[in-house]
C-alpha cells in the first residue's frame, strides 16, 4: 500500500469574472481552505472549523472523487487517508469554495503520488473537472489569472494582483452555479457580444495599469449580470449606486450570489450595502478582502492531524 508523510494543503479562495471577464478573469483572496492529511487504515473525514458542516464525510466527499480521478489517471490506488479540513470559505456563495476543494484535491493527489504532475499539467485537469480555468486558475496560481478554455487545454496568464481592498456582500443564502448558468441565453447580439467584450478588455488593462477610476465602466457587464438580476436581490441598485458610495465598482462574485465592491473607501462601501439590504430585507455577512499573490500550497505536517 502507498505511504506517505502527513502533510497540509492550504488553498486560497477565488472571485471570478470581475463584471464582463466572464469564465476568463480570476483573483486570489486571503480566505483559505485548510486541508491535512495522513495515512490512515480507512477513509475518515473531518470538518474541524468553518463552512462544510453538512458536506459529505465518506465516499461522496468531492475532494475524495477528484482526488480517486487523478490516481485513476496515474493508474494508481488511492491509499485511505485521514482528512481534516478548516475552511473559511462560504459553500455556494460565488467565492470559489468548489474550485478550492478541487485545487486542493488535485494538489493532495499530486503530493501523494510523488510529484507527479507540473502546475500546468495540474491547471488542465482542475479546469476540465470545474469547466472553466478562472477560479481554479487563481487559486492553483494566486494572484490575478487571465486565461481561456476551448473545452480542451486551458491557458492562464498570471498577473500581479490590483493593489485595493475589496468587500465582499454575502447574502445569507445560496446560488448553485447550475441555478445561475441556466438564465444565460444561448447566444448574445454581436453588439451586446462586441460592447461587453470590449469593457473585458478595459477591465484587464485599468487592474494592470491601476486606473481604478475605470472600473466602474469596466465591471459594467452584459455577458451575465443582467440575466440573474432577479436572482440577486440588490445587484442591480448597487451596480448604479455604489460608484457614489466609496466604491470604484461592483461585480457579481461568479456566479454570485455574493457582491464584490473594489472600494476607495472600505467603510463607506460597507455602509451604503448595510443601509441597501436593511431596505430589502435581507440578512449579509461584509467581509473585507484583500487580493493574495501565493497560491495554493502543500507542506509536511511535523505530526499527523488525528
Amino acid at each position: 500500500m502507498m505511504s506517505f508523510a502527513p502533510f497540509e494543503v492550504s488553498v486560497p479562495c477565488s472571485t471570478a469574472n470581475l463584471g464582463p471577464g466572464f469564465d476568463s478573469v480570476g483573483l486570489a483572496f486571503n480566505r483559505y481552505l485548510r486541508l491535512r492529511f495522513s495515512p490512515a487504515t480507512h477513509l475518515r473525514i473531518r470538518v474541524v472549523s468553518g463552512a462544510g458542516k453538512d458536506i459529505p464525510l465518506d465516499e461522496n466527499n468531492l475532494i475524495v472523487n477528484v482526488m480517486k480521478q487523478a490516481f485513476e489517471e496515474a493508474q494508481a490506488t488511492l491509499p485511505p487517508f485521514t482528512l481534516e479540513i478548516e475552511n473559511e470559505i462560504p459553500l455556494a456563495r460565488g467565492l470559489g469554495s468548489s474550485a478550492a476543494a478541487i485545487v486542493g484535491a488535485y494538489l493532495a493527489a499530486n503530493r501523494m503520488l510523488g510529484e507527479k504532475w507540473s502546475k500546468q499539467e495540474l491547471l488542465q485537469r482542475a479546469t476540465q473537472w470545474e469547466g472553466h480555468p478562472d477560479n481554479v486558475g487563481a487559486s492553483l496560481y494566486g494572484g490575478m489569472v487571465v486565461g481561456t478554455w476551448d473545452e480542451e487545454q486551458a491557458h492562464i496568464l498570471p498577473c500581479p494582483p490590483p493593489d485595493l481592498p475589496f468587500l465582499a456582500v454575502i447574502p445569507q443564502q445560496t446560488l448553485f452555479t447550475e441555478q445561475a448558468r441556466r438564465v444565460l441565453p444561448k447566444s448574445y447580439s454581436k453588439e451586446d457580444a462586441i460592447l461587453s467584450s470590449s469593457r473585458a478588455n478595459l477591465l484587464v488593462a485599468a487592474l494592470l495599469q491601476k486606473r481604478w477610476e475605470f472600473l466602474s465602466v469596466a465591471m459594467d457587464d452584459l455577458f451575465h449580470q443582467p440575466y440573474r438580476l432577479p436572482l440577486v436581490p440588490g445587484l442591480q441598485e448597487a451596480i448604479a449606486e455604489a460608484r457614489h458610495h466609496g466604491a470604484y465598482g461592483v461585480a457579481l462574485s461568479g456566479a454570485g450570489p455574493t457582491l464584490l465592491a473594489a472600494c476607495e473607501n472600505v467603510q463607506q462601501v460597507a455602509s451604503y450595502f448595510r443601509r441597501l439590504y436593511e431596505k430589502l430585507g435581507i440578512a449579509i455577512n461584509l467581509v473585507e478582502l484583500s487580493p493574495c499573490l501565493a497560491g495554493a500550497q502543500a507542506r509536511q505536517l511535523d505530526q499527523a492531524p488525528f
